[in-house]
């Protein structure tokens, strides 16, 4: 019997070995590639991956929009617009909005649904980058492990350019260049205040708004977004 639980035993302790060693090697792969993007510009994301897979479905010859667009050549406007509507504390967190996330939470449980998701900016680039769009306990916590590391190697003006090239802004159009020309026929650096703000209230749902253009509550955020705009911080 002291063999058979001594084998047990053993065996338990390899299979926690295995385990430990299979998610030590997977976080290395992800903190890989943050330390790569540090320097070198992604062509693609998991997310835009499964967009193009999912366009590709109704239409084999379907291709994404998306053009890179350097910091300094993303205009101000939109990088204000998209802090003050998606991350007001963006330059003062270290990855987590935690008062954003209890507000979120306190929304939800009032509407009794998901209605808030209280996610930074930080946050959302690690799922852009990385994960699908299931909503898991595991998924959530691999994404706060990616975004420790993001937060870790890259500054917040990285951060911020990378989220602002790999965002979803309509049916297949994917970061603020190929959006720019989407939907006002101008460059990411000529973009004025009010289209910025336009494009940053399109961000919860870029797909719907595509399609809605002359959505109502797209106006009425539009305008919410564009009187925050003066007080956002830029890195």
């Amino acid at each position: 019997m002291k063999r058979l639980f001594a084998r047990i035993g053993k065996a338990f302790a390899y299979a926690v070995g295995a385990i430990a060693a299979v998610f030590v090697l997977v976080q290395a792969w992800f903190l890989g590639h943050v330390v790569y993007w540090k320097h070198f510009d992604p062509g693609t994301t998991s997310f835009m991956e499964r967009r193009l897979e999912a366009l590709r479905a109704k239409n084999p010859k379907a291709a994404l929009k998306h053009q890179w667009a350097d910091y300094d050549r993303i205009s101000a406007h939109l990088k204000r617009a998209v802090v003050a509507a998606e991350d007001a504390k963006f330059i003062d967190h270290e990855g987590f909005d935690w008062e954003g996330i209890q507000r979120a939470i306190e929304r939800n449980q009032q509407r009794g649904k998901v209605v808030a998701g209280g996610s930074t900016i930080s946050q959302q680039l690690a799922k852009n980058l990385f994960l699908s769009g299931e909503r898991s306990v595991v998924r959530k916590g691999q994404e706060a492990l990616i975004t420790l590391m993001l937060e870790a190697v890259l500054s917040k003006r990285r951060i911020l350019e990378l989220y602002l090239n790999v965002a979803e802004w309509g049916e297949g159009v994917f970061g603020a260049e190929a959006a720019a020309r989407h939907y006002f026929g101008a460059s990411a650096a000529n973009l004025a205040p009010a289209q910025a703000a336009r494009l940053a209230a399109m961000l919860p749902r870029p797909r719907f708004y595509d399609r809605n253009r002359g959505s109502q509550y797209l106006a009425t955020y539009t305008e919410r977004i564009l009187a925050r705009m003066p007080g956002a911080q830029l890195p």
